[in-house]
């Protein structure tokens, strides 16, 4: 047989296999719990690594003796960890998610250990590059695990529950960061990696084992793989320097960003032309899966965004303290954690779960428009309010586009699908930061150089010019949910198999 017949024969079998019922496992209530605990523990770990470092920065410049490249500290953890996502995903399809998922802790736990005996900045920056590909593995390895666990009628609860621990982590990441800076020793936001990551592998390891077997016989798409991670690390250089460092018409900027845009087009090529792509097309093509990757895209990725500048619009428009602006971002993620897990209570329980997100998002955006009407006028009380209620109407869109992209795909593409879906969420969130700081920087002027408080501070009193800047920016977050609604509403809502059973519960305890 032909390569070509042996794809088109692979392409058939997938698709028959999608629309079969996924199979379920057989394991008992004991290993799935030890599972979910395992692997909620090792995502724990890697969202918690994402803003625990955020207050330890300025004192791990003045002990490195290094303030220059101190960003580099946050961009090569986020950088590393977003182009690691679609990769162990797709590897994990090839060589079983046990053994990706010992690796990507391995990864992880090395990492942590060099940060922390780090001895030069340019050390750290390289070992938080390492702590980043295998925190970046972690995430859509754990919701990957849980799909090959559970049926698709009982993951929408035990998603949900991952989607709260991993806000949880956003919340409690910069509070234990400045405990452990200022009481103890800013390495311990490293070193605590190391016993919690090996009891999360140790609870794991033999449990993993039972997993049903769904992966196939694959070959890794190298020349893919190669040219994604390069345009992705060009694309979110660009982002990330864009407005701060350099300007947007800078030749840098510009040249990375022509750069990220021919090396996409060669990997959409490679999509077309090579035997077995990175992420195969017969699964993109499907108008569920590029309508979720396109709702999720849109909708964390401006809950990314909104959690990065909220802060910025308490304490430079509305004039409250850092402690009540940390206090208002608290409630914006209790929200949406309170808000993930009433939905993914709903999904495992009604027909029409797609009814979930779509009733929850039109109230984030009604909260997200109610600050563009009156960016200016809010009293804290109100501010606080209006970000839980927005919130709650963005979190359900964690557990949800998880469970719905999964439900899409046959058993042996849950991990590329994951990892897919985990990559589109992290690059959501970095080109929208980059949007609402092209709108507060140009709104008031500021030239580049660093987006800091000081900075925007000191841009001249101009209270008016905030007020339009912050308006667009809510105007942005509203227009932004508003096309992952759209995008949500396109989506056929196909049947979520397999009735609530026991193991979900037991594993939910």
């Amino acid at each position: 047989m032909s390569e070509t017949s042996r794809t088109r024969t692979a392409d058939v079998s997938a698709a028959h296999s999608a629309t079969a019922p996924p199979m379920t496992t057989s394991i008992g209530h004991a290993a799935a719990r030890s599972i979910i605990i395992g692997i909620m523990l090792a995502m724990f770990l890697s969202a918690l690594e994402q803003t625990i470092v955020a207050p330890a920065l300025p004192t791990i410049g003045r002990s490195l003796a290094d303030i220059e490249n101190l960003s580099w500290v946050v961009t090569a953890y986020l950088l590393s960890a977003t182009v690691a996502t679609p990769l162990f995903g797709k590897l994990s399809d090839i060589y079983g998610r046990r053994l990706m998922m010992l690796i990507s802790l391995g990864v992880f736990i090395a990492g942590s250990v060099a940060c922390a005996l780090a001895p030069t900045m340019g050390t750290l920056i390289f070992a938080r590059a390492l702590q980043g590909f295998g925190g970046g593995g972690i995430l859509p390895l754990g919701h990957t695990v849980i799909a090959d666990l559970l049926s698709p009628r009982e993951r929408p609860l035990i998603q949900s529950y991952s989607s709260a621990m991993f806000l949880a982590a956003s919340i409690l990441g910069p509070v234990l960061g400045g405990v452990l800076t200022d009481y103890v020793h800013w390495s311990l936001i490293f070193w605590i990696n190391l016993p919690l990551g090996v009891v999360a592998v140790l609870m794991t390891d033999r449990a993993l084992r039972r997993l049903p077997r769904n992966e196939r016989p694959h070959r890794l798409d190298f020349m893919g793989a190669a040219l994604m991670v390069v345009a992705a690390i060009a694309l979110l250089l660009a982002l990330g320097w864009g407005g701060t460092r350099y300007r947007w018409t800078s030749p840098e900027i510009v040249g990375l960003l022509g750069a990220s845009a021919v090396l996409w087009a060669l990997f959409t090529l490679r999509l077309v032309k090579a035997p077995e792509p990175f992420i195969p097309l017969t699964m993109m093509r499907k108008p569920v899966v590029f309508g979720i990757v396109i709702a999720a895209f849109f909708s964390i990725g401006t809950i990314v965004g909104l959690s990065i500048f909220v802060p910025l619009y308490m304490e430079l428009l509305l004039g409250h303290s850092a402690s009540a602006s940390g206090a208002a971002l608290i409630a914006f993620m209790c929200g949406a954690t309170v808000g993930s897990l009433l939905a993914g209570r709903l999904m495992s329980r009604i027909e029409h779960y797609k009814r979930v997100p779509v009733a929850a998002l039109p109230i984030g955006i009604a909260a997200v428009a109610v600050f563009a009407v009156w960016p200016g006028g809010l009293s804290l009380l109100e501010v606080v309010e209006l970000l839980a209620l927005a919130g709650a109407g963005v979190g359900p869109m964690y557990p949800a586009t998880t469970v719905i992209i999964q439900n899409a795909v046959p058993p042996h593409q849950f991990g590329v699908a994951t990892g897919t879906l985990a990559f589109f969420r992290q690059l959501g969130g970095a080109i929208i930061v980059a949007v609402f700081g092209a709108i507060v920087l140009g709104g008031i002027g500021a030239d580049p150089g660093g987006l800091s408080v000081d900075k925007l501070a000191g841009a001249g009193g101009a209270g008016e010019h905030l007020i339009t800047a912050f308006r667009w920016v809510f105007i942005a977050a509203a227009a932004f949910l508003g096309l992952a609604f759209i995008a949500v509403l396109a989506i056929e809502e196909r049947p979520l198999h397999g009735p609530r059973t026991h193991a979900a519960s037991a594993a939910a305890k």
